[in-house]
């Protein structure tokens, strides 16, 4: 699901918290370390999100930031910001020249640079929380 979130609105948040479930406390964002990624490139997303991608030749940016029940991806496009919101057991990530991350028939693929590289362990820490999620829910891998 895919939401413009350049200005606040009620429903978007009631949306995003009755999907991927509300923010972190402070507390549990310590105990983590952090729960959000520092600000990746976008390479390429897949065409029926090509939309949120700038026109002009300029550098996409995104992060990413973890929820209890999924994850929120942040694109900015010039001055509008989107978030894609994607629960865990619908997210598939790819490990090929960067990190290709997939739901629902659409894809975001961030370059693989130093950007990248610095976001390691947010990687390693986005894993385990599905995977932490998938043994409490008994979600099998198809």
């Amino acid at each position: 699901m895919l939401l413009n979130t350049t200005h606040t609105s009620k429903e978007n948040k009631e949306l995003i918290n009755n999907t991927v479930g509300p923010p972190f406390s402070i507390l549990e964002m310590i105990k983590k370390k952090g729960v959000g990624s520092k600000r990746m490139i976008v390479d390429e997303v897949s065409p029926n999100m090509a939309s949120i991608l700038n026109t002009i030749s300029d550098v996409n940016y995104g992060n990413i930031e973890l929820r209890p029940k999924g994850i929120l991806i942040h694109v900015t496009k010039g001055l509008q910001n989107f978030t894609w919101i994607i629960p865990y057991y619908r997210l598939v990530v790819y490990k090929v020249d960067g990190s290709s991350i997939h739901s629902n028939g659409k894809f975001i693929h961030f370059r693989n640079n130093k950007t990248f590289k610095e976001n390691k362990k947010f990687f390693d820490k986005l894993m385990t929380e599905k995977i932490n999620y998938d043994a409490i829910y008994n979600v099998s891998p198809i």
